[in-house]
Formats: structure tokens, sequence, C-alpha cells
């Protein structure tokens, strides 16, 4: 364990986190709105005022399962101190910030996880990762998506041979009204696992610190700060990325958009429960082009979609680059 940091630096390293979890969901807003929006169920102001209370009594619906396995289980807390947490910060905010200007709706999550591989390895070499957690977040970028589409897919024949002998009319009013249910139940488990991400991160700083005692726990005011800074970031908005996620990727009818977050949900339901940390971003995509797909194949355009895979794929090698280079930047600094 480090020699303990100074108050005015743990604070210091807290708002930071909390930026993270703040520029989140300001990030990731769009993927609690983007379909309640594009299929113009909800007036945009409107619908980040919904996601962000749903966002915020997550922490009543969950445990803290995730905030365990980013805590312990990506990088061996042992190796943690206050400039790989700083760096992790850094490579994470920066990719965000990046991916955020550019309406590239790319991974908060992984790229949280990039900035503690990166900061972690920089210090302590490949020892430093924890290969079970890590390679289980890496099987989650492909199997979050897959799982998405193929549930959003599967709703959407469900639905529509439930709906038959409807009118459209009928079935568009129908699902304005359960879009409602739908979008609530996503903004859960956008809150439920996203925010425990930074939970994970605070705590661990402060097990590193020996505030904690012997033994890694996740303080309620802890999991209060994390909730209230993504609420906060969702009520301010993503508008790029609602753009891409719901009007670019394929055009969404009330019906798909409920398919959308239904399947949504339900993966990072499992996910959260599971403690598996995943992108909430990669799950309504592959959610959304679930739906577009199962109209046709032509109804998605496949250019943006492949585009918002490509940003998938770097998004952990990337922040764990500016996370390597902000730690050996701070080794410099200190000396």
């Amino acid at each position: 364990m480090d020699a303990a940091l100074g108050l005015p630096v743990l604070v210091g390293l807290i708002a930071v986190a909390l930026l993270f979890d703040f520029l989140n969901g300001l990030h990731d807003a769009a993927n609690s709105i983007a379909t309640i929006v594009s299929t113009r169920v909800l007036r945009p102001q409107f619908a980040v005022l919904w996601a962000a209370f749903f966002n915020f009594i997550a922490f009543m619906v969950f445990g803290l399962h995730v905030a365990q396995t980013i805590g312990t289980g990506i990088i061996d807390p042992a190796v943690v101190d206050a400039q790989v947490i700083f760096a992790a910060l850094v490579g994470a905010i920066v990719w965000n910030l990046v991916t955020w200007g550019l309406g590239i709706p790319s991974s908060s999550s992984h790229a949280l996880i990039g900035g503690l591989v990166g900061g972690g390895m920089a210090k302590a070499g490949i020892s430093a990762a924890v290969w079970s957690g890590l390679s289980k977040a890496v099987l989650a970028i492909v199997l979050s998506p897959l799982v998405g589409f193929l549930l959003a897919m599967m709703l959407v024949a469900i639905v529509s041979w439930l709906s038959v002998r409807s009118t459209p009319f009928a079935v568009d009013r129908a699902f304005r009204i359960l879009q409602f249910a739908s979008a609530s139940l996503y903004s859960l488990g956008h809150g439920g696992n996203d925010a425990q991400k930074t939970m994970g991160i605070i705590a661990v700083l402060l097990y590193s610190q020996g505030h904690l005692g012997g033994e890694f726990s996740v303080p309620f005011w802890v999991v209060l700060s994390c909730q209230a800074a993504m609420a906060l970031g969702t009520l301010m908005g993503g508008w790029r990325i609602v753009r891409t996620m719901g009007l670019r990727i394929t055009k969404l009818t009330p019906m798909q958009g409920f398919c959308a977050e239904t399947g949504g949900a339900a993966t990072l339901f499992m996910a959260t429960f599971l403690g598996v940390p995943v992108s909430t971003t990669h799950t309504i995509t592959g959610a959304i082009v679930g739906v577009g797909a199962a109209r046709r194949v032509s109804a998605v355009r496949w250019n943006v979609a492949s585009s918002i895979v490509y940003a998938w794929v770097i998004t952990i090698p990337a922040s764990a680059i500016v996370a390597a280079l902000t730690w050996w930047a701070v080794q410099i600094l200190v000396r």
C-alpha cells in the first residue's frame, strides 16, 4: 500500500472520478434516450429528465457487483495508487471527449477499463492485469451487442405476430405508451451498470489509501455521489450522439424503439446482476441494428454501424495508450 495521500489530493482525485462519471452521463445519455427521441414519443428536454431520474434511482434496484469487478477484477488492487487512478481517468476522459466531439458512440466503460490497464501496466508491467476479469470485460464487447441484437430481433418478430390483426394506428399508439416503460428500464440498466464503474474506481482508491480498513467495500456516500454525477451528466444531454444512435443507423417506429430498448435493458440487467461491466453503447447499438435488420437488411445503414464498430475496437487500446503516457508524464513531473 502506498503512502497516504494528503486530503486535498485525495479529494481532487475523487472530483476527477466524479467528472468522468458526469461525462459518462453526458456521453452515454444517448443510449437511454436516442430511441424515445427519434420516435418522437418524448421531446428531447423531457427525455433527458426521464432518463436522469431512472439513472439516479438505479442503485435501489441493483447490487454492487460491477463496482466490485472494476475495483478488484481489472488490475491488481495492490498496484493501485493515486498516479495509476489519475492516469486511468485521464485516459478515459480524453477518449470520451474525442469521441463525443466526433459524434461517435464509443464506450465510456471500455475507455475506463483501457485507462486502468494502461495506467496499471505502465507502473507494474503485464503482471498488473487480473486476466480473468479483463478477459470477461473484453468478451462482453462481442457478447453484449450480439445479445442485444438477437433479443431485439426476437421481440420484433413476436410483437409483429401479436399485432398482425391490429391497425397500424392502434399499434403506433400502443407502443408510444409502452416506450415510456422500455425507456425507463433501459435507463435503470444504464445507471446500474455504468455508474458502478466509477464507484469501483473511487472505492479502490480509498482502499489503497487505507480508508476502508482491510476489506474492499463501496461506501454509501460514494454510491450516491456517483449516481448523482451520472444523472446530472444525463441532464446535460448528448445531442451529437443522439443523432447518430437514433436517426443515422436506421429509421425507428415506436414499436421498434420499444423492442430495441427492451432488448437492450434485458441485456444490461443480466450483465449487471452477474457483475460484468458491459458497454451500454454497444448494447443499444446492437439492439437498434437488430430491429432494423428484422425489417430488412437494407434498412440498416451499415456504413454508420461499421464506423461505430471500429470505434469499439480501438477504445481500450487508445485509452490505455493515453493513460500510460499520462502515467509516464506524471513520473517525469514528480521527479
